[in-house]
């Protein structure tokens, strides 16, 4: 016997799930309802199988294939139009003319005795036999009355309570003799229960009711879904998990990496291949689907996650269903009954209602509150570029298809036949886009110059050296997991406000140059770059006095590709230099906070017990130092740019310092002091670099551990900090602690505040009024200097919902007083 699985309906009801997957592929248990469905008709020995399709027919022709993988045979009849349960019975009818078949809905989960309802249609001698079973709430099915024969009195489809007069309903399974396609017009409209089965039974035509023992859920709703899982998971229906179960009720497929410290509350199930790191919570009934990554902290409950999603650390997730590709950030929260459909981004510290339906393809915006569905709109604003060039977890948000989308946007920029220089750090997830990237580049007919691993200053000097751009793949400072895209100009400086808007418009339309067989870039590996690069900064930099002083130094390269430049300065310097951590260690690209402390701590122990002058650490790409004092003291990067400052300045006696309007104001005293003065930027670092790029700027930095030199370069170069700090302290023979020493203390705190993009302007308006009479700097944000010199400065973040603050008093108290004040206003505006 021949069976037909019924694959063609849209399940409206099921939407935002099926809007773009059919109803047959939603996995339950990490398998396509369809799939449980042949395998129970190949328990059966139903392997002969005809699959009508309609909606998204196409995916499910190539899930399934000719079915040799399920050990059956598969063909499929393709609806033009929706025909109707008979209709599209119907229009298979040449597979199925010979003899009797079978008729099941390829979206209903049952382990029915198939075998015993054939038994049942053949006793009987009947032309259809239509399988029943008994449900508390028969309001969404057909009703079905049978006689102490088993042959059907009476038939009422989607009966009102005042209708119902059975609890026994019809399951859209059917055994059928070949007859029965006499009475199904074909190419029309028809359904068995609403027009077939009434014409049979007022003919007097055997049509019989098996009431069939077993389980049966009509997967039609979200409910009923999420049901579905549940009833799988404790054992209620008789079907095949693909894993291992591991302990009672905890289901684990092969490849999966479960941490130990992993908290795992059965019955559950975790697909093949998927990642729960340690502290991450799984508790019962969750279904977690292949390649799925669950991140620290994370807590899963009665949640459905389909494949490839990625869950980040601290996120809530509470009898909800994830679509497939979709990205949940950090604390995100989503409670029961929400549906994310497939490919959408939900963003850090965002809560979804419950019910709510979040259609695909759309992004909910950090910090956001979403209490009503969204279909059409995004709740979110798309910035391409943030603070360190395009960012985002590694494989998550920054994937090869991404990277290769963006080169070739940014090629498209350029004419045919420039130059890009490209470069990385020494992680593999850099060096894995890296790749992506040069063959876009080439592809567009641009000549790629490739440095491998190199620091970032010699990316960026060896960019401004005939290339008309350059781009940096690095890991992102902090975050082990992510990456930044850095895009560079002809300078080497990051691309100007102006130039990532037109890449953002050329990536947004998706109009990307290709070039002619012919025209295809050139790739090339230049040499002596760093030998190259040591010998610009020792030209330009005054080391003059360095050799006289006998100076000694700790540098610590901390496993970065400072340390591959350090062999050919150190030697030239004239300077006693001890390094520490010098080899690359590609399971370390960047460092956290802690990780930075500590070795700081570390080298101030070497340097004190060494009697050095100072110590500096660099970060992984070389851009930013950190100091430590004569003493084996750290010097928090905010002093460290005063002390840098009070040296340059002490010793030019005029010209301009560029820094960031963030920093203290003690930094305009010192300045004062010694005959400069300060030109005060945006905290974009594409700001500094304009100001540093002029002739009379003497020094610029931002407070973090970067710093500009501007004989040498117009941005951020560690090594050439490092180098100008060592031929200040040989001249001017005083220690950090002493110059440390004598600059006033600064009392600057920092808050940042959640701020829905929707309310980003109504804050900035209120704190604006709220200034009043006092005045008010809007170099960049709104800074509100009070009458006794006090000031706070509120600045929308570019690209994440949040609003930075800064407050600077007297003393800390005070300080804290004013950033309490005003946090009261941008909260308040934000409500």
């Amino acid at each position: 016997m021949k069976a037909v699985v019924m694959a063609g309906g849209e399940g409206t009801r099921l939407r935002p799930m099926t809007s773009s997957m059919p109803k047959p592929l939603l996995p339950v248990a990490n398998r396509p309802i369809m799939e449980h469905v042949l395998r129970l008709l190949k328990r059966h020995g139903l392997t002969e199988t005809v699959v009508t399709v309609q909606f998204l027919a196409s995916l499910v022709r190539n899930y399934f294939g000719d079915g040799e993988e399920l050990g059956m045979e598969l063909t499929y009849a393709n609806e033009e139009k929706p025909l109707g349960t008979a209709g599209s019975v119907k229009n298979a009818e040449e597979a199925l003319k010979d003899d009797a078949f079978l008729v099941i809905s390829g979206d209903a989960l049952t382990d029915f005795d198939l075998t015993d309802l054939i038994r049942f249609h053949k006793e009987k001698g009947a032309l259809v036999t239509v399988c029943l079973t008994r449900v508390p709430n028969p309001l969404e099915f057909g009703i079905t009355i049978v006689d102490e024969n088993g042959k059907v009195d009476r038939f009422l489809e989607k009966p009102t309570w005042g209708q119902v007069f059975s609890d026994t309903v019809n399951t859209g399974i059917y055994v059928m003799e070949p007859e029965v396609f006499d009475y199904v017009e074909a190419d029309v409209p028809v359904d068995w229960s609403g027009d077939v089965f009434p014409q049979l039974m007022k003919e007097g035509k055997p049509v019989y009711g098996y009431i069939a023992e077993g389980y049966w859920e009509d997967v039609g709703t979200h409910e009923s879904y999420v049901k579905a899982q549940a009833d799988v998971l404790e054992s209620r229906v008789d079907v095949d998990i693909d894993g291992f179960e591991i302990s009672p009720g905890v289901w684990v497929a092969e490849g999966a990496e479960v941490h130990p410290d992993a908290t795992l509350r059965g019955p559950l199930y975790i697909g093949d291949y998927a990642k729960v790191e340690a502290g991450a919570e799984i508790r019962e009934h969750t279904v977690v689907g292949s390649n799925v990554v669950v991140k620290s902290g994370a807590f899963l409950h009665k949640a459905v996650v389909h494949d490839n999603v990625y869950i980040g650390q601290q996120s809530n997730l509470r009898g909800c269903v994830i679509g497939k590709n979709t990205d949940i950030m950090r604390a995100a929260r989503i409670e029961d009954g929400a549906v994310i459909g497939d490919e959408c981004l939900v963003g850090e510290e965002s809560i979804i209602q419950g019910n709510v339906r979040v259609y695909p393809f759309k992004t909910i915006e950090a910090g956001a509150f979403v209490n009503t569905s969204v279909i059409w709109e995004s709740r979110g604003q798309a910035h391409l570029f943030g603070a360190r060039g395009v960012s985002g977890v590694l494989n998550v948000e920054i994937t090869p298809e991404l990277a290769v989308r963006l080169a070739g946007a940014y090629a498209t920029t350029l004419k045919k036949g420039s130059t890009v220089t490209t470069a990385r750090d020494h992680s593999r997830g850099a060096r894995a886009l890296k790749r992506a990237v040069i063959s876009a580049l080439q592809a567009s007919a641009i000549d790629v110059r490739d440095l491998e691993n190199v620091p970032l200053p010699v990316a960026r000097q060896q960019t401004a050296r005939g290339s008309a751009g350059g781009i940096m793949i690095r890991t992102t400072p902090g975050v082990p997991d992510s990456v930044d895209i850095m895009f560079f100009d002809e300078r080497g400086a990051d691309l100007s406000q102006a130039g990532q808007r037109k890449l953002d418009r050329v990536y947004a339309r998706q109009e990307y140059r290709r070039a002619f067989p012919g025209e295809i870039g050139d790739l090339s590996f230049p040499s002596s770059v760093y030998d190259s690069y040591a010998g610009s900064l020792l030209r330009s930099v005054d080391t003059s006095g360095v050799a006289e002083a006998g100076l000694k130094v700790v540098v610590d390269a901390a496993h970065g590709s400072a340390g591959l430049v350090l062999p050919s300065l150190l030697g030239r310097l004239g300077v006693e230099a001890f390094t520490i951590n010098p080899g690359l260690d590609e399971s370390r690209p960047t460092e956290t906070a802690d990780d930075r402390r500590s070795g700081l701590v570390r080298l101030g122990e070497i340097v004190a017990s060494a009697r050095a002058a100072f110590g500096v650490r660099f970060d992984p790409v070389g851009e930013r130092i950190s100091l430590v004092d004569e003493r084996g003291r750290i010097v928090e990067d905010d002093r460290a740019l005063l002390v840098l400052l009070d040296l340059v300045a002490a010793e030019r006696r005029s010209g301009k310092v560029a820094l960031p309007v963030t920093t203290t104001r003690i930094a305009e005293q010192v300045a004062a002091y010694h005959g400069t003065q300060v030109e005060w930027t945006t905290t974009s670092p594409d700001d500094l670099t304009r100001v540093g790029r002029a002739d009379t700027t003497i020094f610029g930095g931002d407070g973090r551990g970067g710093f500009i030199v501007p004989e040498s370069t117009s941005v951020f170069d560690g090594t050439a900090a490092f180098v100008r700090l060592i031929g200040l302290v040989a001249r001017t023979q005083l220690t950090l602690s002493q110059i440390d020493a004598r600059i006033p203390r600064a009392h600057v705190l920092r808050r940042d505040l959640a701020t829905p993009w929707a309310v980003k302007g109504l804050v900035m308006r209120s704190v604006v009024e709220a200034a009043g009479d006092r005045h008010v700097d809007t170099t960049d944000g709104v800074r509100v200097v009070e009458a006794d010199g006090r000031w706070v400065m509120v600045l929308p973040d570019p690209a994440e919902a949040v609003t930075h603050l800064w407050a600077e008093g007297p003393d800390d108290s005070s300080a804290q007083a004013l950033l309490d004040e005003w946090s009261a206003v941008v909260d308040g505006a934000g409500r």
